[in-house]
């Protein structure tokens, strides 16, 4: 019989990751995540529902999701369900269906209040940009054999 069990969701976590190391020094880190849904009733209402999903991370990428993710952020992970069954003090069976992180994406810009991005003056896409090189206008460049810094002729 064939199967498949892929994940990939979109949202915001609801809490900040709970990460912890086994004695093995294993990296396992668990988060919680708020998906939403909207859609329109035959009578024409919108509506939005929200699933919570339990995630589990191992290794780096739980490393990884530690460090830079908080409650609130967006990420998109895939992954696998895995179901947990486990019994109460009590004798109840329970079980919950999860997801375990097999890949991730960060979404979206980083935050300003972010200690972790860099120096704090604003950030962003200029302060992880390459240096700007000056520009002469082209009349003023030289091409000559002087100037050339190929170390082969191009052929054209």
């Amino acid at each position: 019989m064939a199967s498949f069990n892929k994940v990939i969701l979109l949202g915001n976590l609801t809490r900040d990751p709970e990460t912890r190391v086994t004695v093995n020094g294993n990296t396992i880190c668990k988060l919680g995540m708020a998906v939403s849904r909207v859609y329109s009733t035959k009578d024409g209402e919108r509506r939005e529902e929200t699933t919570f999903v339990d995630i589990d991370a191992f290794g780096k990428q739980a490393e990884v999701i530690t460090k830079y993710m908080r409650k609130g952020r967006p990420l998109m992970v895939e992954g696998r369900l895995k179901l947990d069954q486990w019994e109460t003090n009590d004798g109840q069976k329970r079980s919950k269906l999860g997801v375990v992180l097999e890949n991730f994406q960060f979404v979206g810009g980083r935050d300003d209040n972010d200690s972790s991005g860099g120096s704090g003056s604003g950030g962003g896409y200029e302060q992880s940009s390459p240096p700007r090189r000056e520009s002469k206008p082209a009349a003023s460049q030289d091409f000559s054999a002087e100037g050339d810094t190929l170390d082969e002729d191009v052929p054209f």
